[in-house]
């Protein structure tokens, strides 16, 4: 397995990409990209578990319904999330979906659309066409990484990756972008996420294969709490190697390289977290089953109480105890025990049987203010076990989100 932290959805052969700075919402930045497969690619998506959803997410789902083996081309803008506009907005969605495919000459069933931003006002469509037409005119293999620019919005860096899969009949490649800092939260994905490879899979497969990716990475972090309106995963398989993913060797193989791929796009988003200074690994052990250690990681992990001491380097344990006390999973309390530390070997034990041991505080600080570091929750009750990323919580987080529509 070879990694390319410079790669990105172009990686894989038969891919281009063009984008354009169409003022949607920002005047002086890309906002708008268009993804083309050579090729048509089987699709697999995963979409957000939100009752409200946005209309590109209304669309996305037709589409695939009726075409899941032909994609050919994927439209993002950025600066407006095309959400709660009703009729208008839908219509705007497939128009955007009519245009693209007009300009690069494929059928509309065979785009899907992807929107990200403020929520509840119209797209700007004739700043979008513009944008599109631009696009489309400057497609290229080598743009990849100005796509994960355009599809930013209070991200700080752009996310995109790439890994080469070395296959009995060859290398393989999977290539994917990502962007997400606030509204992160699982359920789905709670970003935007496209990810292309030029293996040959069947979409049956290739959907399989993308939830377990998913389970093992975008829902595993969480940011805020919140999950959007326009989460979306996408990954297109077109063939273009002519190397195929068909037996349980291959899959395995694929799969290892596409959930180190998944990982390392989610966490990039938590570390740029809206306004977050700190990265943590929360790993609760010894539950029930690992869905209950899941949920317990979970509500750890989003406890305000909890990301403030993180932000404040306070090992105040007892939020975390008490956050793992309301996930609404039974455990002694009298079992439990806690530790910190950077590393696995260099773990401070803080707790053990439900009460604290003999430790430094200021051992304890000094944890706490790295800017990554890990914490060990153990109920000593079962196998089940989870992992989860997350980050603290900080003034900016509130700054730049009291200002976000302005």
């Amino acid at each position: 397995m070879e990694w390319n932290p410079d790669g990105s959805v172009t990686s894989p052969s038969g891919f281009e990409v063009g984008t354009h700075a169409s003022r949607i919402k920002y005047d002086s930045r890309t906002d708008l990209a268009l993804l083309h497969s050579t090729p048509p690619s089987a699709c697999a998506a995963v979409f957000t578990r939100n009752q409200v959803v946005a209309a590109p997410v209304t669309l996305d789902r037709a589409t695939l319904l009726a075409n899941n083996s032909a994609i050919q081309a994927v439209v993002v803008n950025s600066g407006n999330a095309n959400a709660c506009t009703g009729a208008t907005g839908l219509a705007n969605a497939q128009q955007m979906q009519i245009l693209t495919a007009q300009a690069l000459n494929c059928p509309p069933d065979a785009v899907l659309v992807l929107s990200t931003g403020v929520i509840g006002v119209q797209l700007p469509m004739d700043r979008v066409a513009g944008g599109i037409t631009a696009a489309a005119n400057e497609m290229s293999a080598q743009h990849g990484p100005l796509a994960a620019r355009a599809i930013m919005t209070t991200d700080t860096v752009a996310k995109h990756a790439a890994v080469s899969v070395s296959l009995p009949a060859g290398t393989v490649t999977i290539g994917g972008m990502s962007k997400g800092s606030g509204m992160v939260h699982p359920d789905m994905a709670t970003v935007l996420g496209v990810f292309t490879t030029d293996a040959d899979i069947p979409v049956r497969d290739l959907q399989r294969m993308l939830d377990t990716a998913v389970s093992r990475s975008f829902n595993r972090i969480s940011v805020d709490g919140d999950t959007s309106t326009n989460d979306t995963v996408l990954l297109l398989a077109n063939g273009a190697s002519g190397i195929p993913i068909a037996d349980s060797q291959t899959i395995a193989l694929f799969q290892q390289g596409l959930d180190r791929l998944f990982i390392h796009l989610a966490q990039a988003i938590v570390r740029d977290g809206e306004g977050a200074s700190k990265f943590v690994e929360i790993t609760v052990t010894g539950a029930a089953d690992d869905s209950a250690a899941h949920k317990i990681a979970n509500t750890i992990a989003t406890s305000a109480l909890v990301k403030t001491a993180f932000a404040g380097s306070d090992a105040n344990w007892g939020r975390i105890l008490a956050a793992a006390g309301r996930a609404g999973i039974s455990f002694d309390q009298n079992q439990v025990s806690l530790s910190i530390g950077v590393a696995d070997p260099l773990a401070l034990q803080l707790v053990q049987g439900g009460t604290p041991v003999a430790y430094q505080e200021a051992d304890a600080a000094a944890i706490f203010a790295e800017p990554e570091f890990k914490v060990w929750f153990d109920l000593h009750a079962g196998p089940g076990t989870a992992m989860v990323w997350t980050s603290d919580l900080t003034h900016d987080y509130v700054t730049i989100n009291a200002d976000y529509r302005t």
